[in-house]
């Protein structure tokens, strides 16, 4: 057995292990919005579908030998493959460069055509292992079940999920880690090899047939072919637990950057409850896992109602809470619908076909029928609906619970499912416009409109507010939210003014802005001044353009105007330099920054479109990372002067942090600055007080959790703040 307890812990620990590493390939590339990595899931679902068929086909209709000769011959070609990539294309599993999108459209489409050119072959093989290698065991070894060994293959995942965001990412480049990947597939194909040879030198027969070595199966051991029920029983349960798995990602995503860690914890408490169920009978408990999700979905209800600065940690416990839940809901009756093991190939495929069909309903579906992240209560009121008719009287005749707790658990999943319907209902009552696309969701909310000193209209990304414009004739032009002449960006902008005045520079400054929101930057600028805007999200260019008459920020200015459309970093790498006496980097997806876009990578791009004396503006407002530290390690990398800025909210504004990058050391010394001194501090880089990203090496943990060197920046962050 332990030959392929090793294969297939392997197997897994390659098939999870390359998924986040090629997810982090694609980032960059795509806009990085969650999308990027649902799209990804999408087609891991549908690749391990197509090898839980080949090995279902393989299994059941050709004979032992046939089989050996055929999975070797896969095995063979796609080392070859790998080989090959790795020799011409200079990584074995690197996407080359002709597979960057050109504009924003068919993103979908063009992700999932270079993730099956790239890694297609090798996640296929790596997919058809788990059932295969289970017939294979099941042939060899008769009368020994074989679901000890799935569950073995899922802690093989969960071990590759939990290693990589914690050990793998922070400590080795994107590049070494793909080399590593190859390496590692090659000791797996060896083990696959063992095992071929123990079923070639067996002498077991095809399915159906008998021979002298091998008894014929046993009526228990046969088991009765599934039904049409059941089999869409199969379906359902894990169409349900798949959009919930990808939902949650989607919600923690769009708040804090998306990427492996974000990524890779739900998927590790969705394969956990795959192992806990599939381990052995006992381990779920209809009772205890319908409590349990009922306290989840009361304390998902509870986020949501609170807002995106609900602390980390607890949006962690009430989302991974509900997941746990719902995964252990949906598996665990899963378990309990599991045909005998000669039914097991059948049992995997239809399993992963509910699988696939999740990823299509979250990733192609829900984006075109829903204007918001609707899938995710949908897919907890699902779950509660799986809870309820397991515990209708007649469901499952074995459990002997008495009626009267049976009617409180109902009871109590109704009143949840109906409560998160409010909380959902109250969160979107106000919104004027609502739109959904690759790049998330955006809505238009209206405040103030019987009062019209107070009318104004508020964008939306996600949960966070991305701009904000007032109707009144006095204070359309102001602007308003994190882009106040107070602002970081705002004394940056009036320091310039002041300098070219000093010298006797004409008047007329040269904006590059990533990120248009609503175009209140604009607001900034003067009929001298030229504002050029990057923005990867069309709906967004539309609405800053005018639709539906909620903002003007962009028809209202005398500034010279241009939108290039598409994703910042690619856009200024194709132009030149453009010579910026500013550039504000605002690029966040809700409350989340795109990571390839304040790497050290895109800051050396972005130095090389300033003027002589340009600054770069960092816009890091973000209510869970601390980007100080990412800033800090800029300015020692560029020997650049960093200043940090707090604005405090008023009336009219939100909350902001920028940091100013000027290669002038007395830039923000200037009295733009010095008059604002209660809140403008000069940060100097110290040691361990820097943390960098790279495009090979990122992680947001050491932004995440609280270390004493985040601390003390922090404090320091906080303290300028003060009066």
């Amino acid at each position: 057995m332990s030959r392929y307890a090793f294969t297939l812990f392997a197997s897994a620990f390659l098939l999870f292990g390359v998924q986040p590493l090629v997810g982090r390939f694609a980032l960059p590339w795509f806009g990085g919005t969650p999308a990027v990595w649902t799209a990804c899931m999408l087609f891991f679902q549908a690749a391990l579908l197509a090898g839980y068929a080949y090995a279902h086909v393989v299994a059941t209709r050709l004979t032992p030998r046939s089989q050996v000769k055929l999975h070797l011959g896969l095995l063979g070609l796609t080392v070859v493959v790998l080989a090959a990539r790795a020799l011409w294309g200079g990584s074995p599993v690197a996407p080359g460069p002709e597979w960057r999108p050109s504009g924003a459209e068919g993103l979908t489409g063009r992700l999932l055509a270079m993730l099956t050119v790239t890694i297609g072959l090798p996640f296929f093989v790596l997919s058809t292992s788990a059932p295969l290698l289970q017939s294979w065991f099941a042939r060899v070894r008769p009368g020994v079940a074989p679901y000890r060994l799935y569950a073995l293959s899922n802690a093989g995942s969960l071990l590759a999920l939990l290693s990589y965001p914690f050990l793998v990412e922070p400590a080795v480049p994107r590049g070494v880690q793909g080399w590593a990947w190859a390496v590692g597939f090659g000791i797996f194909a060896v083990g696959c090899a063992a095992c071929a040879r123990e079923l070639w030198t067996a002498g077991v027969a095809t399915p159906g047939e008998s021979t002298a070595s091998e008894p014929a199966p046993s009526p228990q051991e046969e088991g009765t072919r599934p039904g049409l029920g059941r089999t869409l029983a199969w379906l359902g349960l894990s169409a349900c637990a798949s959009v919930l798995l990808l939902a949650t990602t989607n919600q923690l995503s769009q708040d804090v950057t998306a990427g492996p860690f974000l990524w890779v914890l739900p998927l590790a408490l969705y394969l956990l409850t795959f192992i806990l169920t599939f381990e052995r009978d006992g381990l779920y408990s209809r009772a205890v896992f319908s409590l349990l999700l009922i306290g989840a979905v009361a304390g998902v209800t509870w986020v949501l109602v609170s807002g995106p600065h609900t602390p980390m940690s607890l949006q962690l416990l009430a989302y991974g809470g509900a997941l746990l839940a719902g995964g252990m809901v949906c598996h665990g009756e899963l378990y309990r619908l599991r045909p005998a093991p000669r039914h097991l190939s059948a049992f995997y495929l239809w399993v992963s076909v509910g699988g696939v069909l999740g990823g299509v309903f979250v990733s192609l579906v829900a984006p075109r029928v829903f204007s918001t992240f609707a899938e995710y209560p949908l897919a907890l009121g699902a779950c509660c609906l799986v809870s309820l008719l397991t515990m209708l009287p007649g469901f499952a005749a074995e459990e002997r619970v008495e009626r009267l707790r049976r009617a409180v658990r109902i009871f109590l999943l109704i009143f949840v499912a109906v409560r998160l319907t409010d909380a959902v209902k109250e969160l979107q009552r106000e919104s004027l416009l609502s739109a959904r696309n690759f790049f998330g969701v955006v809505q238009v909310l209206e405040q103030g409109r019987d009062k019209p000193a107070e009318h104004r209209f508020t964008l939306k990304h996600g949960a966070i507010a991305h701009g904000v414009q007032y109707t009144e004739s006095m204070r359309r032009r102001q602007p308003m939210s994190y882009f106040t002449p107070e602002s970081g960006l705002g004394l940056a902008v009036a320091e310039h003014r002041r300098l070219r005045k000093a010298v006797g520079l004409p008047p007329g400054l040269r904006f590059g802005v990533l990120g248009l929101g609503v175009g209140s930057t604009a607001a900034l600028a003067e009929a001298e001044d030229s504002v050029r805007f990057y923005e990867i999200n069309p709906q967004v260019i539309s609405l800053a353009r005018g639709q539906g008459g909620y903002f003007s920020y962009l028809a209202d200015t005398a500034a010279r105007v241009e939108i290039v459309e598409g994703d910042a970093r690619i856009s200024l790498e194709r132009e030149q330099a453009q010579g910026f006496d500013v550039l504000a980097v605002d690029t966040f997806s809700s409350d989340a920054i795109p990571m390839h876009l304040i790497t050290e990578e895109a800051v050396a791009l972005y130095r090389g479109h300033l003027a002589t004396h340009g600054v770069l503006a960092l816009h890091i407002s973000n209510a869970h990372l601390d980007l100080v530290p990412v800033a800090l390690a800029h300015a020692k990398a560029f020997a650049m002067h960093a200043t940090v800025v707090v604005h405090d909210p008023t009336e009219d504004a939100a909350r902001s942090v920028w940091v100013i990058l000027s290669p002038d050391g007395e830039f923000s010394w200037g009295p733009t600055f010095t008059h604002a001194v209660a809140r403008v501090r000069r940060l100097e880089w110290v040691g361990t007080h820097a943390v960098r990203w790279t495009d090979e090496h990122g992680s947001v943990l050491p932004l995440l959790w609280r270390g004493d060197w985040q601390g003390e920046v922090r404090e320091f962050v906080r303290a300028a703040a003060q009066p």
